[in-house]
C-alpha cells in the first residue's frame, strides 16, 4: 500500500493552544502522569479505563452529588458507570451561558440569519418546561419531536431534558410509517410537530400526516404545534393541540432535575435492517462524558467558537451538534437543502456567520467536487479552522479537494461512529498531521481494533471494526429489550465479549484508520443508514409486487449505487407506471433517500434454507467478489437464482468496484 500524501500538519501554536495539550498538562500536574505522545495517552485511556474516565469527570468538573464508589464495574454489555451519581445534561449546557456571544444562530431556505441569546434561550426553555410540567410531563416520560432543524427543536430538547424526561426525534421528511415504527415503541406522552417544512424551495404540508400520527400513537395526550406556514389558526384542525407561542407565553423558572447517571437521556434508532428499528437508549451521564471528551479534545471546540454541522433531527449528528454547547460554543443551525439554490449555500452561510468548525458529510464534499465549486475563492473563510466529515468514508479525492478548493491551512477531521454511541470511535487529533484518505486516530477511551476472521487484532490489514473495552456512551439498553437479547445480537454475536460494529477497517502503521464501508447488509445511502426492512415493509403492501431485494454498493470516490430488484406479481410487469408507483411510495412513506437508483425485474429472490434473503452475498457478488467467497450455493433454497446477479455484476464491472 502506497504511503498517502501529507496534506496538513499542525504548527507549534496550533498544538500548544489545543484543548488536548491542556488536558495532557493537567494530567501531569494533577495526576503525575506523563505522556510523550498521543498514542501513549490513547493506550493509557484504553487500558486504565476507570482512571481515564474518572480523570474526564474531574477535568470537566461534573456537577453531581458524587455518590459513586468506582467509575466502572462489570463487562460489556452490562457495564455500570459512576453508579450512585446523579446529574443533568442540560445543566451542563446552561453553565456555559454568557452575554459574550449568542447561543444559537439560525438560517433556513426561507429566512434570514437570526440569533438567539443565551438569556432568550433560557427564558424559552424555562417557559416550555413550565408548560410541560403543567401537562403532566415528568422524569422518565417520553416526548417525541417530528421537527425540522430549527431553534424550537433545541429548545424542546433542553426543556424535556431539564425535567429528566426522555427525548426522541425524527425529521419531517420521514414518512408516517417510519415515524410510527419508531415512536410507537417508546409510547410518548407528548408530540411536538410543525405543520410542514421547506426543502429545495418547495413547501411540504404535513397537516394530514399529523392526524395520522395522532391516531396511530395512542399514548399521545398532548400535541404541541409549531406553525411554520402562513396559515391562520391551524390548531382548530387537531384534537388536544396547543400552539407553540401560546405554550411559551407564560414565564417559568429554569431548574434541573438530577437523575441517575444511567437514566435515559434520549432514544435514537437503528436503521431497521432486521425488523423494526432498534430503539437505542443512551444515558445522561454516558453521553455527557463522551460529548465533553470528544468535542473538546477531538474537535478542539472552544468557548465562543461557532460550530456547525449540517444535519436533520433524525440523525445523531443533530444531538452531537447541540452537544457542542457543552463546550461553550455557539451552534449554527441550517434548515433546508444543502444544494438549494446551489451547492454554495452552506459556504455562504459559513462566511456570513463566521463558522469556525464546519461539519458535513462525505457525499456533500463529493458533490461539491463534481460540481467544481471553489469555496475558498468565492467566500471569505478566514474564520474557518476545521472541516468535519462523517456519514460515509471520505475518499482520497475528497481529502484532496478540501485542501485544494476550501483552504490549505485547515484541519480536516474525518470521523466515524454512529447512533450506537452518539459520538465517534475514530476522528480528529489536533496534535497529528492529516494524510490523504486516512482518519487521524482512534478516540481516547475507545479501544478500537481490527479483528481478522480468527478474532485476532491486526494492524495494517483489513478487518472487522471491534471495540474491546466498554465506553460510557454505549447504550444502556434497547427500549423493550429486557433480556438484552436484541442488544447482544446486534453487537456481540460475532466476537463474544467484544463489540463488533459492522465496518471494514484498517489500522495503519501511523496509527491512523481507514474505513472501507459496511460489513453488514445495512444500506448506506449518502451517509444515511437505511434498513432494508423499512423498504420491504412498504413494498410488501403493494399488490403488484410479489417479492423484492435491495442492495447498496460502495463505488469508487465515495459514491453509492442502490438497485432494487423486483419480482412482479402474477400477470404484472415492471413497467414505467409500476416504477413510478414504487418510487412515490418509498418517498412518501419513508424518505427521498429510500428511493433506489435503479429498479430491475427478476424472476426470484435468492433465499437461504432458513428463509432469509441473501442480501450480503448478493452485495458481495455485485462488488465483484467470487461466488465462492460470498456464499455456499448449498445454503440456498434456489441457488440458480444467483446466476442472474453474477451476470448483472459483469455488466456493472466498469462502474462498481
Amino acid at each position: 500500500m502506497d504511503a498517502p500524501n501529507l496534506l496538513w500538519k499542525p504548527d507549534n501554536k496550533f498544538v500548544s493552544e489545543s484543548n488536548l495539550t491542556r488536558f495532557i498538562y493537567w494530567l501531569f500536574k494533577s495526576k503525575g502522569l506523563t505522556f510523550k505522545s498521543y498514542q501513549k495517552l490513547w493506550e493509557w485511556s484504553t487500558t486504565e479505563i476507570g482512571a481515564f474516565w474518572l480523570a474526564i469527570w474531574e477535568y470537566f468538573e461534573i456537577i453531581s452529588d458524587n455518590r459513586f464508589k468506582v467509575p466502572v464495574t462489570g463487562s460489556m454489555p452490562y457495564s455500570k458507570w459512576f453508579d450512585g451519581a446523579s446529574l443533568n445534561y442540560a445543566q451542563h449546557i446552561f453553565r456555559k451561558a454568557t452575554t459574550a456571544h449568542p447561543a444559537i444562530i439560525f438560517k433556513s431556505e426561507n429566512s434570514d440569519i437570526s440569533q438567539l441569546s443565551w438569556e432568550e434561550l433560557e427564558n424559552k426553555v424555562a417557559a416550555l418546561r413550565s408548560f410541560l410540567q403543567h401537562h403532566g410531563i415528568s422524569k422518565g416520560d417520553r416526548v417525541a419531536g417530528w421537527l425540522p432543524n430549527i431553534p424550537e427543536a433545541v429548545i424542546s430538547f433542553l426543556a424535556v431534558n431539564s425535567l429528566g424526561a426522555i427525548w426522541s426525534s425524527t425529521s419531517p421528511d420521514f414518512g408516517t410509517s417510519s415515524v410510527i415504527d419508531r415512536f410507537a415503541q417508546i409510547e410518548p406522552k407528548l408530540l411536538i410537530v410543525t405543520d410542514g417544512y421547506s426543502y429545495n424551495g418547495k413547501w411540504y404540508d404535513k397537516t394530514k400526516e399529523i392526524r395520522v400520527l395522532q391516531k396511530n400513537l395512542p399514548t399521545i395526550k398532548i400535541t404541541l404545534l409549531i406553525p411554520l406556514s402562513d396559515k391562520s389558526d391551524p390548531v382548530i384542525k387537531f384534537e388536544n393541540t396547543y400552539l407553540w407561542y401560546d405554550a411559551l407565553n407564560k414565564p417559568g423558572e429554569l431548574t434541573f432535575e438530577p437523575v441517575p447517571f444511567s437514566h435515559p437521556i434520549w432514544v435514537l434508532y437503528s436503521s431497521g435492517t432486521t425488523g423494526l428499528p432498534k430503539a437505542i437508549t443512551h444515558s445522561h451521564g454516558g453521553v455527557l462524558l463522551e460529548h465533553l471528551k470528544y468535542l473538546t479534545f477531538h474537535n478542539d471546540v472552544k468557548p465562543g467558537e461557532r460550530f456547525f454541522w449540517y444535519s436533520t433531527t433524525g440523525w445523531m449528528m443533530w444531538n452531537f451538534l447541540v452537544a457542542s454547547m457543552l463546550c461553550g460554543a455557539t451552534i449554527v443551525l441550517y434548515d433546508g437543502s444543502p444544494g438549494y439554490p446551489d451547492l454554495n449555500v452552506l459556504w455562504h452561510l459559513s462566511e456570513k456567520t463566521g463558522i469556525n468548525h464546519f461539519g458535513t458529510s462525505a457525499p456533500f464534499i463529493i458533490a461539491n467536487m463534481k460540481a467544481g465549486t471553489t469555496p475558498g475563492k468565492s467566500y471569505d473563510l478566514s474564520q474557518l479552522r476545521s472541516v468535519g466529515s462523517t456519514g460515509a468514508p471520505l475518499p482520497t479525492d475528497g481529502f484532496n479537494w478540501i485542501y485544494e478548493n476550501v483552504k490549505k491551512d485547515l484541519w480536516l477531521t474525518s470521523m466515524s461512529g454512529g447512533s450506537d454511541v452518539c459520538s465517534a470511535f475514530v476522528g480528529g487529533n489536533p496534535l497529528w498531521p492529516v494524510y490523504s484518505g486516512e482518519i487521524q486516530c482512534r478516540a481516547l477511551g475507545c479501544k478500537l481494533e481490527a479483528y481478522n476472521v480468527k478474532g485476532m487484532s491486526v494492524t495494517n490489514e483489513v478487518g472487522e471494526m471491534v471495540i474491546s473495552e466498554p465506553m460510557p456512551s454505549m447504550p444502556v439498553y434497547f427500549w423493550n429489550d429486557p433480556d438484552f437479547s436484541r442488544y447482544k445480537e446486534s453487537y456481540f454475536e460475532m466476537f463474544p465479549g467484544s463489540w463488533r460494529h459492522g465496518d471494514w477497517i484498517m489500522i495503519t502503521k501511523r496509527d491512523g484508520v481507514i474505513i472501507y464501508g459496511r460489513s453488514d447488509t445495512t444500506l448506506n445511502r449518502g451517509g444515511v443508514r437505511i434498513g432494508t426492512a423499512e423498504i420491504y415493509r412498504v413494498l410488501d403492501k403493494m399488490p403488484e409486487i410479489e417479492d423484492s431485494i435491495i442492495i447498496c454498493v460502495d463505488k469508487e470516490k465515495g459514491e453509492f449505487y442502490m438497485p432494487l430488484f423486483i419480482v412482479p406479481a402474477q400477470n404484472k410487469t415492471l413497467d414505467s407506471v409500476l416504477k413510478a408507483a414504487i418510487k412515490n411510495k418509498l418517498r412518501n412513506e419513508c424518505s427521498p433517500r429510500h428511493v433506489p437508483d435503479d429498479i430491475i425485474q427478476i424472476t426470484e429472490v435468492p433465499y437461504t434454507l432458513s428463509g432469509k434473503k441473501t442480501e450480503a452475498p448478493v452485495k458481495k457478488i455485485l462488488m465483484g467478489q467470487a461466488i465462492s467467497n460470498s456464499l455456499s450455493k448449498d445454503a440456498l433454497k434456489n441457488p440458480n437464482v444467483l446466476d442472474f446477479f453474477i451476470e448483472f455484476a459483469n455488466i456493472l464491472k466498469k462502474d462498481i468496484r
